[in-house]
């Protein structure tokens, strides 16, 4: 039987951070549902202690959804442990998220703190919001860049305290796959985990690195994975929670990995996403992009015409999406030309195909993009006609 990753969403919190990627409380409520009917096993559905807005829309969603956990996320400083519990409570199983930073720098520079005070906060902030609930996640914030014997003293506090959940944020996206692999394998074997212990992880996307650490980590035995839809998040924005799904299903013989995740959600929630924010998802990106499943080579085109699996590792409808675009332009080859003008509703003959590759290849040089209507045209002008003419010679 397959391993199950939780998939905890922050498309909320961390992706509502965002620039122009900011929500009212009706639209992330909106989203809010769309991610359960995605599948997602948590939200985050904001940072209950940075403003009254976001308070009363953590506490709207932990409302509004009825079959999934809600987190906030808070410090670990006791007034923002009690607005978040207050702002979670009332969710069908609600999540107390506090986060502490431990990497040299950031202890330095950011807290003035300690390695012994940091220690001394953790067990404090943790044994607080314990006291509320057992479902309790602790991050140690910049926990790529820390020191991995510090790492096991502070999550083991962290344990001991009450915390079920232990994230592992690579909050800068500064590490890479093989290393992050090590760090999640070091942690698994030195920590002190109870059964129900789970060790989590958060990736950033400032290398281009977030999916590929985030699976890295889940081979080492991670079992929670923090994402966002379509990747969006602060800077260049986190995990792509797609990604991270179909990378999982499409090589399910290497990871042998399940989640609740209902696959043909994924695009929809990505056009969702994309409606409520006002910016369109990139042509490039993976899965979801426009041109994801669009093919122009002509070379592409008939491997995709005669086998699919040439040139797709999934189908559109895996995703939610309609079938396979093939794109004609001056790539196109004679196989994909002769699909589209069938598919428009003519048949032609080997002669007539030839013509109109050679109509689709000088139209080509003429405009960036050919649509159906072009093809439909040049079909009509040409073989109405031929058709006519050829019928009054018989």
């Amino acid at each position: 039987m397959s391993d199950k990753v939780m998939i905890f969403d922050t498309t909320l919190r961390d992706g509502e951070q965002s620039p122009g990627a900011t929500m009212n409380i009706d639209e992330k409520i909106r989203m809010a549902r769309q991610l359960e009917t995605l599948g997602v096993d948590i939200i985050e559905a904001g940072f209950p202690i940075a403003s009254k807005g976001d308070f009363e829309s953590v506490r709207a969603i932990s409302e509004a959804v009825s079959d999934i956990q809600v987190a906030g996320l808070c410090r670990s400083v006791t007034k923002d442990i009690d607005r978040c519990w207050e702002a979670v409570k009332d969710s069908p199983e609600p999540r107390i998220h506090t986060f502490l930073a431990t990497s040299p720098i950031h202890m330095e520079y950011k807290l003035g703190k300690t390695p012994d005070q940091v220690v001394e906060m953790t067990e404090a902030a943790v044994s607080h919001a314990a006291k509320y609930t057992s479902n309790v996640e602790f991050s140690a914030e910049d926990a790529s860049r820390s020191e991995w014997d510090f790492l096991v003293r502070v999550f083991n506090t962290a344990i001991k305290a009450g915390a079920r959940t232990l994230n592992v944020p690579d909050t800068v996206g500064y590490t890479q796959p093989h290393e992050f692999h090590d760090l999640i394998r070091y942690l698994m074997e030195k920590l002190d985990m109870k059964d129900d212990t789970v060790i989590s992880v958060h990736c950033h996307n400032d290398l281009g690195l977030a999916v590929a650490n985030s699976l890295a980590a889940i081979r080492a035995g991670a079992r929670q994975v923090e994402c966002t839809v379509s990747g969006i998040g602060e800077r260049a924005g986190n995990a792509a929670l797609e990604e991270v799904v179909m990378g999982l299903n499409t090589r399910k013989d290497l990871y042998d990995i399940e989640t609740g995740i209902v696959t043909e959600q994924l695009y929809p929630s990505c056009r969702r996403l994309s409606q409520i924010i006002g910016q369109p998802i990139p042509p490039y990106k993976a899965i979801v992009g426009t041109n994801a499943f669009a093919h122009e080579s002509g070379v592409h085109q008939d491997g995709v015409i005669k086998n699919r699996q040439t040139y797709e590792i999934m189908t559109p409808a895996s995703i939610g999406r309609h079938g396979t675009d093939i794109v004609i332009g001056k790539h196109s080859g004679s196989h994909a030309i002769k699909r589209k003008v069938e598919e428009l509703g003519y048949t032609l003959d080997d002669e007539q195909v030839g013509a109109m590759f050679d109509a689709v290849k000088e139209l080509a040089d003429k405009k960036e993009q050919i649509y159906d209507e072009d093809v439909e045209a040049s079909c009509s002008k040409r073989f109405t006609v031929a058709a006519t003419s050829s019928a009054s010679r018989t």
